[in-house]
């Protein structure tokens, strides 16, 4: 055994033990408005505590975790803790750079890590609904800042004629639209055309239909449904699934009902992890640890709850292909997204 390898495996692990405590006080800080705060300028404790309205003591043993993880800087003459510009690009704002989302996920999900856990020996998986309940308010927030940096000219833009085609008039489906801001962006943007967002999760849809009485869009409305249930008429010109086809409990059934439910000439725009399907390409992917880690404990779990799904958020291009293939798309192009954990594939018969 070589004992500078496990020394510097101590090292490693050490590290990940230190990012998984900051990705729990990330989360917190984005939930309670520290960071945003923060961003106001240099701030002493008791300044900063009274900027976001929270108690002292614990925002002072949270500022004390943010200084030595590198994320605050500290002026002990002045005991003024200042979040640097630079680090308040991507901790801060209604923007998809903001990681502030993400870590409040990841923290939501260790809420049910012992139902996880117990599907290693029971197998089965876990409804969505117990992740809705450790959600919260924050259900689909990673996402909603996604659609509306990205989901006009980095999603659909990148589809050669759609959105004149959105503009002039289509019918449009948004396939486990989650909480609905994909199809509120594109109802928004495109007023003559009609869409419709379809998810299993009673939860998610109660949330995406406030939110579109809020905005007024007459054009726009959500059903709780199967996507294997979709019925083929009306067709619709566009369907589209954001981080959706893995999560399904028959994906193989859902892209059949999809290819049948498209108008002739219609498409189908599927953005998916950008991985391989096999697991030693995925070693130098800097993306593909924590990928994998979200799918064990959402993707995996919520596919398996009601049915045999099980594809995992990296069931990779190479099986994408097949299986689109196998549901009747013989024209299947790959492109990059705005986001380089993602692919977007644009599927026609």
């Amino acid at each position: 055994m070589d004992p500078q390898r496990t020394r510097a495996f101590g090292e490693r692990l050490l590290d990940l033990l230190t990012g998984n405590v900051l990705t729990m006080l990330i989360g917190i800080g984005h939930q309670t408005g520290l960071f945003e705060a923060a961003a106001g300028g240099p701030a002493t404790c008791a300044e900063l505590a009274g900027r976001a309205g929270l108690d002292e003591r614990y925002v002072r043993e949270w500022l004390g975790a943010m200084v030595t993880g590198r994320i605050f800087e500290y002026e002990p003459g002045t005991a003024r803790y200042t979040l640097p510009a630079e680090h308040a690009a991507l901790l801060t704002g209604a923007r998809s750079a903001n990681v502030g989302p993400v870590a409040g996920m990841l923290t939501n999900l260790g809420a049910v890590l012992p139902s996880v856990r117990r599907c290693f020996t029971e197998g089965g998986g876990v409804p969505f609904a117990e992740f809705a309940v450790a959600a919260g308010d924050s259900l689909g927030e990673n996402w909603r800042n996604i659609y509306d940096e990205h989901l006009v000219d980095g999603f659909l833009g990148a589809v050669p004629g759609l959105l004149e085609r959105l503009r002039a008039g289509a019918r449009v489906l948004d396939l486990g639209c989650g909480t609905g801001r994909a199809v509120t962006v594109m109802a928004r943007e495109f007023p003559a055309s009609r869409f419709v967002g379809l998810d299993l999760s009673p939860a998610a849809i109660a949330q995406a239909e406030a939110e579109r009485a809020a905005l007024g869009l007459d054009n726009a409305e959500f059903v709780v449904a199967d996507a294997a249930d979709l019925p083929a008429d009306p067709p619709f010109d566009l369907i589209t699934a954001f981080d959706a086809v893995h999560d399904q409990r028959a994906p193989e059934v859902v892209l059949r009902a999809v290819h049948a439910a498209l108008a002739p000439g219609g498409v189908f725009v599927m953005v998916d992890g950008n991985y391989s399907s096999h697991l030693e390409n995925n070693v130098d992917n800097p993306y593909a640890p924590m990928g994998y880690g979200i799918s064990l404990l959402f993707c995996l779990p919520t596919s398996r709850a009601d049915g045999e799904g099980g594809l995992g958020l990296l069931w990779g291009r190479e099986l994408a292909h097949r299986m689109l293939a196998d549901a009747g798309f013989r024209d299947v192009r790959v492109l990059d997204s705005p986001r380089p954990q993602t692919a977007l594939y644009i599927c026609e018969s």
